[in-house]
């Protein structure tokens, strides 16, 4: 029952405090919805944050015209584009799923290897012995599949969603999107907004010709008829975490063996001849965090802005690199952050969009297992970061910002 979540008394409280008649952009619809695009991080099981932020936001009549998100991100984000129209509310229908859903299901590996797992994160006594009997069949899975996760029931699942709400393919989600709410119009100016383009980036890592790839701009360049394939499998090319999850391949790659194409050179900047498989893992290897996506290179002061929420407290301390496993998880740390703050240091302005929530200082983003009081907390601490933001947030202070930066 979603009422655990919405209706228990910190989430009530919540919904009081969220501002009255704030005005967060420019762009509304005939029903009063402000727009707004959204970009989400990943973060694993974290993701139930976001649909806390997400909640409050929608509470606050604000809606989402352009998505993009990595692994956890890019389930909330696919799940937000797909289970309705721009202008409906999405959160309390992917409470509702989660609510019927074991997340442990997720983990989908053999069942030795699960409990493992499962005490590895709650750090249970004897995981060491576990450990030891474990390691032979652990070897030999990797060895295999590069993974002890094949990843299948994930996307049966998001394909089984998506398709209780008729989007079938590519094609299908992409006609939902293509339907933008009525009455759109610059309260500013009070003329029609009919020139904006409700768009989709989800963001993976293909490891086999080193690029970060966004989908569904990109999927032309691994399916032959992109336009026929289940949206889920987006979602699980960019929610592969390494060696967690099997990475996630596709075979008959187009025009595979070429070694001048024009669309792997523009989109991807691959010069080399193209392979007839690839192979992808988490996006969040090369950027956990896409804010820089829907960012316009002319500049100008937007009419609506772009909000990113954050789920993890990185770069708010220093790596203790002692030793090879210290320092292998530094290197990662590293890769999956410094792209997106390379483009955050270049654009300060973008900190005034942000809502940190850093659920993983206390929660840890890998509990599949994790109890129905502790997703409860979750959530409510996505909604309890969402409603300081809005308080916080100032739009026309924000968009003064952009016209000195301009």
């Amino acid at each position: 029952m979603i009422t655990r979540f919405t209706q228990n008394e910190t989430i009530l409280k919540l919904v009081d405090e969220i501002p009255k008649n704030k005005q967060y952009s420019d762009i509304e619809d005939i029903e009063g919805n402000q727009y707004v695009d959204l970009v989400q991080e990943g973060g694993g099981v974290l993701g139930i944050a976001l649909v806390g932020y997400t909640y409050i936001l929608e509470k606050a009549k604000i809606r989402f015209l352009s998505l993009a998100g990595t692994s956890a991100g890019a389930i909330n984000t696919m799940m937000m584009a797909g289970l309705g129209r721009i202008q409906e509310k999405k959160s309390e229908k992917i409470l509702t799923i989660l609510s019927q859903q074991n997340l442990f299901d997720l983990v989908d590996g053999p069942r030795s290897i699960k409990r493992l797992i499962d005490k590895a994160i709650k750090k249970e006594k004897g995981i060491m012995w576990s450990l030891v009997w474990s390691i032979l069949p652990i070897y030999k899975r990797l060895k295999k599949y590069l993974g002890l996760n094949p990843g299948n029931y994930f996307e049966s699942w998001i394909q089984k969603e998506l398709k209780l709400n008729n989007v079938y393919t590519l094609q299908d989600l992409k006609s939902l999107r293509s339907q933008l709410p009525l009455g759109l119009k610059n309260i500013v100016t009070g003329e029609e907004v009919n020139d904006v383009t409700a768009k989709l980036a989800i963001i993976t890592s293909d490891i086999t010709t080193h690029t970060k790839t966004e989908f569904p701009k990109m999927a032309e360049l691994y399916w032959s008829n992109p336009e026929s394939i289940s949206p889920a499998k987006l979602v699980r090319a960019s929610m592969s975490i390494p060696f967690f999850f099997e990475p996630f391949q596709v075979d008959a790659i187009p025009n595979a063996g070429d070694t001048d194409d024009k669309k792997w050179k523009e989109y991807a900047s691959y010069m080399g001849p193209i392979p007839s498989s690839v192979k992808f893992v988490d996006g969040g290897m090369l950027s956990n965090f896409p804010i820089n996506v829907f960012h316009r290179e002319d500049g100008g002061v937007p009419r609506m802005p772009t909000f990113g929420v954050r789920l993890s407290a990185y770069r708010d301390d220093y790596s203790k690199a002692k030793n090879v496993f210290g320092m292998s998880l530094a290197m990662v740390s590293t890769m999956r952050q410094i792209h997106d703050y390379d483009f955050l240091l270049k654009n300060p302005d973008y900190k005034h969009l942000i809502c940190r929530i850093d659920a993983d200082e206390m929660f840890n983003w890998l509990d599949f297992n994790m109890s129905e009081e502790d997703q409860i907390k979750l959530f409510n601490l996505g909604a309890k970061k969402a409603v300081e933001f809005l308080k916080n947030f100032d739009w026309e202070a924000y968009k003064k910002i952009r016209g000195n930066k301009d």
